[in-house]
C-alpha cells in the first residue's frame, strides 16, 4: 500500500555516549506497506529495548497492511472491494472509523476528497488493478464515475455496506492512522521522545538527548532530486505532506498526476504542487493534506483559513516555486537554518 507523500526526516547525527542519567537514542527501521518505516526514540530508565519495540510496532503495522491495503488480495477491504452491488461485509473497527473519517472529509470538500476513488485510479492507470497509464476513453470514464461516491457507503453495526459497485481506497490515511497507531503504544510503553514515520507520515514528540527538538525537512516538489525547501522543528504534533509531483504521467505534452478530483473523476490541474499539514492526529493531518491538495491553492488555503488548519503550500510560478505558510503553521514550528 503506497501513499506516495514524500517528507524527508532529518535525523540528528548527534549520538550521547555513555549518558550519566542513563538515557540513550534507539532506532530501527524496515520495510511496510510498499515502502519503509523508521523509529527513533529515547529509552530512559524503564523504558523497553528496540528488541521489544520493535515487533510491536511492525505487529502494528502488519495489522494496517492486513486490514487495509489496496495491494493484497486478502486484505480486508480488498475482499469488500470484490462484492457486487448491494453487499455487506463484517468490518474491524479500525475500518469502520477510516470510513467514517472518509465521509467527514468528503463531506468536508463538497466531494472533492473521496476515499472511493479506486475506480478512477485504476482507469487512470494509478490504481493496484491498472493495466495503462493513459487518459481514458470518455466512455469508460463515465462508467467509472458511477462506481465512485461516498453516498454509496453505509455501516450497519460492525458490517461495511455498499448499494452501488463502490471500491475503497484508503491510501490517503491508512499510514497516518497507522503512526497514530504507534504514538499510542509508546505512550503505552512510557516512551514520551519519539519520532515515529510510515511512508512519509510522521509524528514527533519530546525532545533529542543534546535537549533539541526533532527536525523534519519539506521537500521542495520536484521530481528530479530532492531539495529541502524548509526545515521546521516539531514537538507534539504530526506532519504530513500531500504532492502530485512523484507519481504520474504525460500525454501530448499534459501533465496528468495521481491526485484525483472526485468531482471531476480526473487529475488535478491547478498550480498547487504540495501542502503540508501539521495536526495533533497524524490520521487527520494525512487526510486533510490530501483534501487541501485536492482543492487546490484558492479554495485550499480558504478552507484551511476557516478552519484554523496549519498548513504550508507550495504553488508553481513559471520554471521554480512559490511558498505561503498561514498563522497557524507559524506558530506551531520554528523555521531551522
Amino acid at each position: 500500500m503506497v501513499d506516495l507523500r514524500y517528507v524527508t526526516v532529518c535525523w540528528a547525527l548527534v549520538i550521547l555516549a555513555g549518558c550519566g542519567n542513563g538515557e540513550s537514542l534507539e532506532s530501527f527501521a524496515g520495510p511496510t506497506m510498499g515502502s519503509t518505516y523508521s523509529i527513533k526514540y529515547i529509552r530512559t530508565p524503564g523504558v523497553p529495548a528496540p528488541d521489544d519495540v520493535q515487533p510491536q510496532v511492525e505487529a502494528i503495522l502488519d495489522e494496517v497492511d492486513r486490514q487495509m491495503s489496496t495491494y493484497r488480495s486478502d486484505s480486508d477491504i480488498e475482499r469488500f472491494n470484490d462484492l457486487p452491488a448491494n453487499s455487506c461485509q463484517p468490518m474491524p473497527e479500525a475500518v469502520l472509523r477510516l470510513v467514517r473519517v472518509g465521509e467527514q472529509l468528503s463531506r468536508a470538500s463538497g466531494g472533492a476528497f473521496d476515499l472511493t476513488v479506486e475506480p478512477l485510479l485504476n482507469l487512470w492507470g494509478f490504481g493496484p488493478q491498472a493495466r495503462t497509464v493513459k487518459v481514458p476513453d470518455p466512455a469508460m470514464l463515465a462508467a467509472a464515475r458511477e462506481r465512485v461516491g461516498h453516498q454509496h457507503l453505509r455501516i450497519e453495526g460492525d458490517r461495511l455496506c455498499k448499494e452501488a459497485a463502490v471500491q475503497v481506497d484508503f491510501n490517503s490515511i491508512a499510514a497516518g492512522y497507522a503512526v497514530d497507531q504507534i504514538a499510542d503504544r509508546f505512550n503505552q510503553l512510557g516512551i514520551r521522545r519519539y519520532l515515529v514515520e510510515a511512508t512519509g507520515e510522521l509524528k514527533a514528540a519530546g525532545r533529542k538527548l543534546d535537549g533539541s527538538p526533532w527536525r523534519v525537512a519539506l521537500e521542495e516538489p520536484r521530481d528530479d532530486q530532492q531539495v529541502a525547501e524548509r526545515i521546521i522543528a516539531v514537538d507534539g504534533f504530526a506532519v504530513s505532506t500531500s504532492g502530485d509531483y512523484r507519481n504520474y504521467f504525460q500525454q501530448d505534452g499534459r501533465r496528468y498526476s495521481h491526485t484525483l478530483d472526485a468531482r471531476t473523476g480526473a487529475p488535478i490541474t491547478h498550480a498547487l504542487a504540495s501542502v503540508t499539514v501539521l495536526a495533533p492526529s497524524a490520521l487527520m493531518a494525512d487526510g486533510l493534506s490530501s483534501l487541501l491538495l485536492i482543492l487546490g491553492p484558492r479554495q485550499g488555503w480558504e478552507y484551511a483559513e476557516k478552519q484554523r488548519i496549519a498548513a504550508f503550500f507550495v504553488m508553481r510560478e513559471g520554471a521554480g516555486f512559490v511558498t505561503r505558510s498561514n498563522k497557524a503553521f507559524e506558530q506551531l514550528t520554528t523555521s531551522e537554518p
